[in-house]
């Protein structure tokens, strides 16, 4: 299925950030690692922000260290150059791209004294985004994830680059390629933001990691790895959790031989295989890409997390499958906020509806005379099984009224990528954490529906709905959407989702007391029996069992195995 929207996302243009200060001396901080030098930035009310961009948090995996796992950036002597946007991950969307890329960029609106002076010392919550794309695209830079609407609260706001693709995800199931080094990419992070961020006014012992789509699968992961324990204390998973369908896979020696063969690399051995995939160029590894999508742009997630062996010597982000380590209270417990918003991926469908309407049905067309084979693909399970087929025939009749798609029944499909994509997992992982944690979870659906939007008719320009990213428009400034300005409408919802996201970080709990913002406003803590959650749109009202039937459905038809049972259940 066409993705325009989503790509747009990943693929924004580069422009200069708007905000940045000239004139004023250059910020500079002396931190563990060495000194660094930032820059000015100004926020949606005028605060000054110092801004810390590029910063290395590991050694480039560059050569022998392409395939493995992070090394912690060294001390440096000199001054860091953290005045300018770093590159991004290798991927397709955007040209300023290096391999040495585990970037991070450090935003805050307070300085703590400088060394030898007198002054008060400065200890703000951080909070950590991870940012989306499917973990084959996207980045953590200001010109898509500018700082200036969080950076009105008084937070230390950090993101993050990691891996990508068959440079951050390649798994071979054995000791050469376990998986997962874009997760572990993620582990690093926090380790120096642990070290390093008092430096910059951030608080150490009061981190929330927060992330969209895959960063938002991020988040929940953090939430069950060994590899985690200790470095975040809440956490905020926007649009995406690891708890989707099928149980992840131990290994995706599919996708290392596809990409070796693309590349023209031996598939004989994993040893050989990598020997000759360090001499190929990111170019050549980027180009590629395009390949792995099977039907238009689908599958979304091409490169997953994996459940990884036990290697000698070798940490193990993710030791055995996301549901068997909730259930067995293998978690890091923390207060969580997660949440969908109110369309998702639905707004894949205007494209098509479009081209529907001009005459050309060819979409339709081949959905129809190939369901079996494309949904599988689109909606992330099983292929070429008695099962799969079942599945799909089920989907059909649910969300299709077991007809041929048309205009007549296209919100349907609409509706099945929204759940299937992201709804699903989210109510999946919300009801499992919320059973298994002591601390609080609370639920909530965005659908506030703005003027703007990643998914727009194109004659009017008007949004298709509330779509996956569009809550993103008011916690970042990004440079390909107009700067909401004291008079816009969409300011009220500025203030309020990054005054609750900031309560949160600060107390565990996203509603403020003594604001009269939030008066009379409640957000219940989310329990499998009430299914209580927050109704983010024109006003916030609380509500329960979020799309009830809908869920229900899946929970019928993706079952989860029962309690008692000690292998990771997947097929090898």
């Amino acid at each position: 299925m066409r993705r325009e929207f989503f790509l747009t996302f990943l693929g924004v243009a580069i422009v200069a950030m708007a905000g940045n200060v000239k004139g004023d001396e250059d910020p500079e901080v002396t931190a563990p690692i060495g000194k660094i030098r930032g820059s000015h930035m100004t926020s949606r009310l005028g605060k000054k922000i110092y801004a810390f961009r590029g910063v290395r948090y590991a050694e480039p995996p560059v050569g022998q260290q392409r395939f493995q796992q992070a090394i912690a950036a060294k001390p440096w002597s000199d001054v860091f150059n953290a005045s300018v946007e770093g590159p991004s991950c290798p991927q397709k969307y955007t040209q300023l791209v290096n391999e040495d890329c585990l970037r991070l960029n450090i935003y805050t609106t307070k300085l703590p004294p400088k060394v030898g002076t007198k002054g008060k010392p400065v200890k703000r919550p951080v909070v950590v985004f991870f940012h989306p794309g499917g973990f084959y695209g996207g980045s953590g830079q200001g010109y898509i994830f500018g700082p200036q609407y969080w950076l009105d609260q008084d937070i230390v706001l950090v993101t993050t680059n990691y891996r990508l693709a068959s440079l951050g995800f390649l798994s071979t199931g054995d000791s050469l390629a376990p998986g997962n080094l874009g997760l572990k990419d993620q582990v690093e992070a926090l380790r120096w933001i642990k070290k390093n961020i008092a430096s910059f006014g951030g608080d150490p012992d009061s981190v929330t990691i927060t992330g969209y789509s895959a960063g938002s699968w991020s988040v929940t992961l953090h939430m069950i790895s060994p590899m985690s324990k200790g470095l975040f204390h809440r956490a905020i998973a926007m649009s995406g959790a690891a708890t989707v369908q099928e149980p992840l896979p131990t290994q995706q020696k599919h996708l290392a031989k596809k990409q070796a063969e693309l590349l023209g690399c031996p598939t004989d051995t994993t040893g050989n295989m990598l020997i000759c995939l360090n001499t190929k160029t990111i170019e050549e590894f980027v180009d590629s890409y395009e390949k792995f999508f099977e039907w238009h742009r689908d599958p979304i997630l091409v490169w997953s997390p994996v459940v990884e062996p036990e290697v000698n010597g070798v940490e193990r982000f993710l030791p055995a499958q996301p549901v068997d380590l909730i259930r067995q209270g293998k978690i890091n417990e923390v207060p969580l906020i997660i949440g969908v918003t109110k369309d998702e991926f639905g707004g894949v469908v205007t494209s098509i509806i479009e081209e529907a309407r001009k005459g050309n049905t060819s979409t339709f067309d081949d959905l129809n005379q190939n369901w079996d084979t494309i949904a599988p693909i689109s909606f992330l399970y099983e292929r070429g099984t008695p099962r799969s087929r079942r599945i799909s025939q089920e989907l059909k009749k649910f969300y299709l009224n077991n007809q041929p798609v048309s205009l007549d029944n296209v919100d349907g499909l609409a509706q099945l990528y929204a759940d299937a994509v992201i709804g699903f997992s989210a109510h999946r992982f919300v009801k499992l954490i919320s059973a298994a944690s002591a601390k609080p979870v609370y639920y909530y659906r965005f659908s506030y529906q703005g003027r703007f939007s990643h998914s727009v008719w194109s004659d009017t320009k008007k949004p298709y709905g509330v779509v996956h990213h569009d809550d993103l428009l008011y916690l970042f400034y990004i440079s390909f959407f107009p700067y909401f300005n004291a008079t816009d409408p969409e300011v009220v919802t500025v203030k309020r989702l990054t005054t609750m996201w900031t309560n949160f970080a600060k107390t565990g709990q996203p509603i403020p007391t003594n604001n009269e913002d939030f008066k009379n406003v409640k957000w219940p803590i989310y329990t499998d029996k009430t299914k209580e959650y927050l109704d983010i749109g024109d006003n916030l009202v609380t509500d329960c069992g979020l799309y009830r039937n809908r869920m229900s459905f899946w929970d019928n038809l993706f079952p989860l195995k029962p309690h008692n049972f000690d292998d990771t259940g997947v097929k090898q």
